[in-house]
């Protein structure tokens, strides 16, 4: 079987501007969730979040300025990440097939800022308003069809959109047409740019929020925490580099890790509640260790979701209270419904790479009761 290995990283985030900032600020326990500036909140509940600083990201700047023009905003942090990520690999330096290099980039959400402003556009002045760039702007495959025309990269080229396992089904399905022998290389990840006056909203009004920690909203990313009322929207993107193994050698590239399976499923249960017992993630670990042909007893460590909900932290606890080592899963840059998979990856990439295995910080007392049956 053909063997899969990452060898590019990039990000963008409320924790840094590149993958060597945003590691070093988490290794140092720093947390990017802070008053929304961004954008105007107003009575909204919820005024904190994980956003990448305006006057930190101009992408008129780092991006083409005219390119920049016909993005939302999520497809500025994909790109953007996207850049940094093969300049890490060095693959543009090597001489590659580039019919051989897919792109698929998830996002849970898309252009939610290009659709805000189009729908009150319209609201005040007819269809006529409308930006004739509105559609493509808005459309999650809108990102990897630009990667593909900025660097000619000609494989598989599609979108992921299923919230906040996005990024998970796009690295899976890169990892298998790898495998499959469909390409040589995939560009994937995940990004999201939901922090919008909607997209909170939204958000809020499914209770899914932390909207008690406004004044200290360092403290407010608290998985698995007694004191935890929600999870703390963010936005920014993870972009991997996925190389088949041989390939990889043979340019002499630098290999970060190497995934050896992964796995899908779905519960059956219910929109947004998980099982009360975990019983999807329960399948869905137990389809990946089959697939990289593992046991439980051969994992070390876990990354868990985390979102600080009342109900998805119990069904996570209740589903790892195990042998198995878990990382609480604390979120410095917040959640993002698109991306939060690849960041993850990312940080295990990194901590394989030498660096520490993290564990949570915002939190300061583990929810009684949440392991009772392990």
């Amino acid at each position: 079987m053909r063997r899969v290995v990452v060898t590019g990283m990039g990000t963008i985030n409320a924790c840094g501007m590149n993958v060597k900032e945003y590691w070093e600020n988490i290794k140092a326990g720093k947390s990017g969730i802070t008053k929304v500036t961004n954008v105007d909140l107003k009575n909204s509940p919820a005024l904190i979040g994980g956003e990448v600083k305006n006057e930190k990201f101009n992408p008129e700047e780092l991006i083409d300025r005219k390119l920049a023009k016909r993005m939302d905003r999520f497809t500025h942090f994909a790109f953007y990440a996207t850049k940094e990520a093969l300049a890490d690999s060095k693959l543009l330096e090597s001489e590659i097939d580039k019919d051989r290099v897919g792109v698929n980039i998830a996002s849970g959400i898309g252009g939610i800022h290009i659709f805000y402003e189009n729908a009150l556009k319209m609201e005040n002045g007819g269809h006529k308003k409308v930006s004739p760039l509105f559609i493509p702007m808005l459309i999650t495959d809108i990102t990897p069809g630009y990667v593909a025309i900025e660097y000619g990269f000609k494989g598989p080229n599609y979108s992921v959109s299923s919230a906040c396992a996005s990024a998970s089904h796009a690295i899976g399905n890169a990892f298998n047409h790898i495998v499959c022998g469909d390409a040589d290389v995939m560009i994937t990840g995940g990004s999201e740019a939901a922090m919008s006056p909607l997209g909170f909203a939204g958000f809020t009004q499914a209770q899914a929020l932390a909207t008690k920690y406004n004044d200290t909203p360092e403290k407010a990313s608290r998985p698995f925490d007694k004191d935890r009322d929600g999870f703390v929207m963010a936005e920014g993107a993870g972009i991997l580099i996925l190389e088949e193994l041989e390939h990889a050698k043979k340019r002499g590239a630098k290999i970060y890790a190497e995934m050896v399976g992964g796995g899908m499923s779905a519960d059956a249960y219910h929109l947004t509640a998980p099982h009360p017992e975990g019983l999807g993630a329960r399948l869905v670990m137990k389809n990946a260790l089959e697939d990289a042909n593992m046991k439980p007893e051969d994992i070390d460590y876990i990354n868990v979701h985390g979102t600080a909900t009342p109900l998805g932290d119990i069904s996570e606890a209740l589903l790892f209270c195990s042998r198995c080592c878990s990382g609480q899963g604390y979120q410095p840059a917040g959640i993002t419904p698109g991306y939060p998979s690849a960041e993850s990856v990312g940080n295990e990439t990194l901590s394989f790479d030498g660096g520490p295995f993290l564990w949570g910080r915002g939190g300061g007392g583990i929810a009684v009761g949440a392991c009772e049956s392990g």
